[in-house]
């Protein structure tokens, strides 16, 4: 996708960079890349859901309807501050052209970043530069069927952080920001795949003899649980021509067992160059947002839970799926409060805990669990419920740490 930071697009085709600077007092005493968007005034031009594009929740959207013509969301960060990055996750009525724009008076607006060709999903742009109060998304051409934005985050410096309340409650952090996420990537490819390096996981490929067929991936998508059939329906969609789309058929058949019919011998090497492709590495990062990040932290925070809640909700979808996930929430209640109904936050992580171990020992593959009680125990035990590093930890007998 072609985006220019700070750019304006004219219909000749012709580009020129801003400069005359917006000129807005902004407050001092910052601190760094913190979401600046969750929770602020949200309007829109048409549609429902306006303040859904900005609740944190990737199960939630601003949708328009299938009408011709640009539509906006506008975001009103309460006080003039300086943007550096938005953060833009849609859904399949994406827009293909739009523009991210600020403005201090919510009338003249300033290009932030203009994208040309877009393909959906999330969109991560970054090194913006300007301020302002207002902050809206500007969606210029899609498919004929309106848009639908799932989160629309805007980053900056922002105001210094308050102090934390007296009453011990913790905000719930999000495990969306940069640093929470990437540490909970490393955590589930420790386990997953025996590496933090988890960008090198897109081309693996291979049969574990858990039941599920192929695992492949990121977090381990299977040709037997319809997570895989998925990925590469979507992959098809943004990219017609690829090495996996013949093999759909086959995985369509083989869905919900663990057979290999149609796809040998040939899936797993297309599997393996179509990993080098940057459209399928975006579409596996899509997809795993989609379909186990998003929602297990969304139902974590929910809980009231911190860094360490949202990873563990998000590792139990992983392994278990979603809706295992919530069969083990529920096991959970039955000895514990979560912290939303009044509950111990360190009570109810060790009670969730104690029903993943128990759910993992259900399957002969999944019957070691130190991927819980020498990683995620290890950190609530220690009362790191934040998840702040330096962190060490063992999976599988295998010794990992992030600084």
């Amino acid at each position: 996708m072609a985006i220019r930071a700070g750019a304006v697009a004219f219909g000749t085709g012709v580009a020129a960079l801003l400069t005359v600077p917006l000129v807005v007092t902004v407050t001092a005493d910052a601190a760094s890349d913190m979401a600046l968007s969750p929770g602020r005034g949200v309007m829109a031009s048409a549609g429902s859901g306006a303040a859904a594009a900005v609740d944190g929740d990737l199960g939630t959207a601003w949708t328009t309807p299938a009408v011709l013509g640009s539509q906006w969301l506008r975001v009103d960060l309460g006080a003039p501050l300086r943007v550096v990055r938005a953060r833009l996750t849609w859904d399949k009525a994406y827009a293909s052209a739009y523009r991210v724009q600020i403005s201090a008076d919510a009338a003249s607006w300033t290009d932030l970043a203009v994208a040309g060709d877009g393909d959906g999903g999330t969109d991560d742009l970054k090194q913006l530069g300007g301020a302002g109060r207002y902050v809206r998304v500007l969606a210029l051409r899609g498919g004929g069927s309106g848009f639908a934005l799932r989160e629309f985050q805007v980053y900056g410096p922002g105001p210094a952080v308050p102090a934390r309340a007296e009453s011990g409650i913790n905000p719930a952090a999000p495990l969306t920001d940069v640093k929470p996420k990437e540490i909970a990537q490393q955590l589930v490819s420790s386990a997953e795949n025996s590496s933090l390096n988890w960008r090198g996981q897109y081309g693996y490929l291979e049969d574990i003899g858990d039941g599920r067929g192929y695992t492949g991936g990121l977090v381990g998508f299977t040709s037997g649980t319809s997570d895989m059939l998925a990925l590469v329906e979507e992959y098809t969609r943004r990219k017609p021509d690829n090495l996996l789309a013949r093999y759909l058929p086959a995985l369509r058949a083989v869905d919900g067992s663990d057979s290999h019919a149609g796809l040998d011998p040939g899936y797993p090497g297309a599997w393996k160059k179509a990993g080098t492709d940057p459209v399928f590495q975006k579409t596996q990062e899509d997809e795993r947002d989609r379909m186990y990040f998003g929602p297990a932290v969304t139902m974590a925070r929910a809980d009231g839970l911190r860094a360490l809640g949202q990873f563990a909700y998000y590792d139990a979808a992983v392994m278990h799926g979603m809706s295992g996930l919530r069969g083990i929430r529920e096991a959970a209640t039955a000895k514990a409060k979560t912290p939303k109904q009044g509950g111990d936050e360190i009570t109810w992580l060790n009670a969730f805990l104690d029903a993943r171990v128990r759910a993992m020992k259900t399957e002969e593959a999944h019957s070691d669990t130190t991927r819980v009680e020498t990683a995620q125990r290890l950190f609530l035990k220690s009362s790191n419920l934040d998840l702040n590093t330096p962190l060490t930890w063992k999976v599988y007998g295998d010794r990992f740490s992030v600084k």
